[in-house]
């Protein structure tokens, strides 16, 4: 097994991985935020990039997820974990705790950004459950353990399931628009995860997001709205408690699969062969060789 996994805001760099090198890779889709670090962790093979570059040189809106996600598919990875940080929508999610979304909801304005295809190539994969219940589940358990057992501040909760809304970024959310998510019933919000998820069922990698919260967005009459200062107090502890629960992950994740999400493009492309352009399926071999 080969872990892929994606670090989000205070997230850069893992000391616990060993024998660690740097892996400089160009993908047909253009190089990804920064070079992945490959190396062991507790004996498994984990390449892991920063979405944001090293030094969070990289808006939301400038990450080249496609490069990202088809860099992890190229280096051999199957399953893909993603830490970010978010801002809760309910009273039930307070800065510190952990949810691992299930759904996603999406408020941003690229789509074309969001999928390999295009350019003479048309598919459509199955997003109606966009993230892997096998791996979630996984994910649920170790987080829980971890607190258990390692973690000095039992109250954390992990929650398991909820609707990420992502937003378009840079700027945080009015308190309009606030509002108007919690009334639709979102749980948790960020400028990331979508992405990433629809990606990785294009490439047939499992995927699920470990969402750490760090604020109540701006919603919340009795806290101070989010910003920059609010969200680094709580990163810093939430880093850490991300690194302990990845260092557990690996020996827990099983290394054969259930899940379907191996087989996202079996029937998804539509385009007859026969008239996709020789440098498109080129472009494709790393995504959708095989189906071409």
């Amino acid at each position: 097994m080969k872990l892929g996994v994606i670090g989000g805001s205070g997230l850069y760099d893992i000391e616990e991985i060993t024998d660690m090198k740097s892996v400089e890779l160009d993908t047909p889709f253009g190089r990804p935020s920064d070079a992945f670090m490959h190396g062991k962790l507790d004996g498994c093979e984990v390449y892991f990039v920063p979405r944001h570059g090293r030094g969070h040189r990289i808006l939301p809106s400038e990450i080249n997820h496609r490069a990202n996600i088809c860099g992890l598919k190229m280096l051999g990875v199957d399953r893909v974990i993603s830490m970010s940080a978010v801002g809760s929508l309910k009273d039930e999610y307070r800065p510190g705790d952990i949810v691992l979304p299930d759904q996603f909801f999406d408020r941003t304005k690229a789509s074309e950004r969001q999928t390999f295809f295009g350019d003479g190539v048309v598919a459509h994969v199955s997003f109606a459950d966009p993230t892997c219940a096998d791996l979630r589940k996984v994910m649920t358990e170790t987080s829980r353990q971890v607190i258990a057992e390692q973690w000095d501040n039992k109250d954390v909760r992990v929650s398991e399931g909820g609707t990420y809304v992502n937003m378009e970024g840079p700027a945080f959310s009015t308190r309009a628009e606030s509002h108007v998510y919690r009334q639709l019933g979102f749980d948790i919000i960020g400028m990331t995860s979508l992405f990433e998820a629809k990606l990785c069922r294009e490439a047939e990698l499992c995927y699920q997001s470990l969402a750490m919260v760090t604020d109540y967005d701006c919603w919340k009459e009795t806290e101070a709205a989010v910003s920059v200062e609010i969200l680094m107090e709580t990163l810093a502890s939430n880093t850490m408690l991300a690194k302990l629960i990845l260092a557990r992950l690996v020996a827990a994740v099983p290394e054969s699969k259930s899940c379907e999400c191996g087989n996202g493009l079996a029937t998804a492309i539509v385009t007859d062969r026969t008239r996709i352009p020789e440098e498109v399926k080129e472009r494709l071999k790393p995504i959708a060789g095989k189906y071409l």
